[in-house]
């Protein structure tokens, strides 16, 4: 077995001098480079292209959908669909089933409208629609980019490229509190009217076409530019705080987290045949696309890759962890979790359990976790939410249902779920590693 765990950055995933100067002491490569992860993958589609190019530099094969495959034995592929989901594994010699790794790469933000430009009162603003089930607080004064993809139009056809502005470019300003007396006691937020982006002051006659200047910013004429998703995102760095340097405070930590150590651990182990990453787009918002784990894709990729093979047998042989990053208990709202079921950041990963099926575990694979974290030394946690309150969901049982594939959910704790900036333990990646890495070598004859 050969773990190439200190592999270098690709060529894309550039340095962070302020942060680097913040953090002069990393604790550990992985985390270095997962931080840099983070701070390159403002949206789903960024994401899935750093990933690309990480797979591409270990020697994986992008595959076309649209093309036959050749698959040889103990080779590496990937394919993308829609941009922002991903399929990744190593072929096995005879598929016998699979191991299969699942997180998403969307995270809940605000996304700019069709045409967002608003100009009142003196002012030039950009109208945001909510991506998913975010907190809308966090979002108030923080320094705002953009970046997505934009479709640009090529002779007939339509191509897809990636766009980030890289600087802020405006806020969503709070109202005083000498304005609001209930700012701090019973203050409730609209999103339509008040999450709405500052970018600029704007004469009487004064106008602002965004097409033409989002082509300006991309180099292109506004011909070019047939359509965009664009996604606000705050521009602080990913950083390490605590006395020890012991948290990692970033956007998107939900779930780029669970998709950067999936990735890396299908990369260090060349000898891990039959283990795929499944990093699905849309689970904030149901999962129901053609690239969301309620969608065709996976079945897809499973099929193609399983030729020759009895595909029900091989799906009744196969295990999913679903990874998603699961809720630490907040020391000042402990009573939000069951007493028995608190997690704690750097304590290991979390198993997430829930009697309504809201998480995909059953008593078996539980076991079958527990052994594997057994042999790697790896503790681990517990999760059950309180019957009053709810807990969320993953891909989990979206692809249990789907496929009918014996599932598991796990993740690292974090704090502020669904915020703009987001607090986990820098132990539990490292942790999380480490268990995936022994579930690599997982006996499916």
């Amino acid at each position: 077995m050969n773990l190439n765990y200190a592999v270098m950055l690709p060529p894309t995933i550039e340095r962070n001098p302020w942060r680097d100067n913040l953090n002069p002491r990393l604790p550990s490569p992985l985390i270095e480079r997962l931080m840099h992860f983070l701070d390159q993958s403002p949206t789903p589609w960024h994401a899935v292209s750093v990933v690309s190019e990480r797979l591409a530099h270990a020697g994986f094969v992008q595959l076309d959908e649209r093309t036959p495959w050749h698959l040889e034995a103990g080779a590496g592929y990937f394919v993308v669909r829609a941009d922002g989901a991903l399929i990744a594994w190593r072929q096995p010699q005879d598929v016998v089933g699979w191991t299969l790794f699942g997180a998403h790469t969307d995270s809940p933000n605000l996304r700019l409208r069709p045409n967002p430009v608003i100009k009142r009162h003196g002012y030039f603003q950009l109208g945001l629609e909510v991506y998913g089930g975010a907190l809308y607080a966090p979002w108030f004064d923080r320094e705002l980019s953009i970046a997505g993809r934009v479709a640009i139009a090529n002779g007939g056809a339509v191509i897809s490229e990636l766009f980030d502005l890289r600087r802020p470019l405006g806020m969503i300003p709070s109202l005083a509190i000498h304005l609001d007396r209930d700012a701090n006691t019973g203050r409730k937020v609209n999103p339509h009217d008040e999450l709405v982006m500052l970018i600029g002051r704007a004469e009487s006659d004064a106008e602002f076409d965004f097409k033409r200047w989002l082509a300006e910013q991309m180099d292109r004429t506004e011909a070019d530019i047939s359509a965009f998703e664009l996604c606000a995102y705050p521009v602080e760095a990913a950083t390490l705080a605590g006395l020890e340097g012991e948290f990692l405070l970033s956007a998107r930590l939900d779930n780029l987290l669970s998709c950067y150590v999936s990735i890396e651990a299908l990369i260090a182990n060349d000898s891990a045949d039959g283990v795929m990453v499944v990093l699905n787009d849309h689970e904030e918002v149901g999962s129901v696309s053609t690239s969301g784990a309620d969608g065709p894709f996976l079945e897809s990729v499973l099929r193609r890759a399983s030729v020759a093979t009895d595909f029900e047998a091989v799906r009744a042989n196969s295990l999913m962890i679903s990874i998603d990053n699961a809720h630490g208990v907040h020391p000042n709202y402990a009573s939000k979790h069951d007493e028995g079921h608190r997690p704690l950041l750097n304590e290991g990963p979390v198993v997430k359990i829930n009697a309504n099926h809201r998480y995909a575990t059953t008593a078996l694979t539980q076991g079958v976790i527990e052994q594997a974290a057994e042999r790697a030394d790896v503790p681990l946690q517990y999760f059950s939410a309180r019957s009053d309150l709810g807990c969320g969901s993953t891909i989990g049982p979206l692809t249990a249902g789907r496929l009918g594939i014996d599932t598991i959910d796990i993740g690292c704790a974090q704090f502020a779920m669904h915020s703009a900036r987001e607090t986990c333990g820098t132990r539990d990646p490292e942790l999380l590693f480490r268990l995936l890495n022994e579930l690599t070598q997982r006996d499916v004859n």
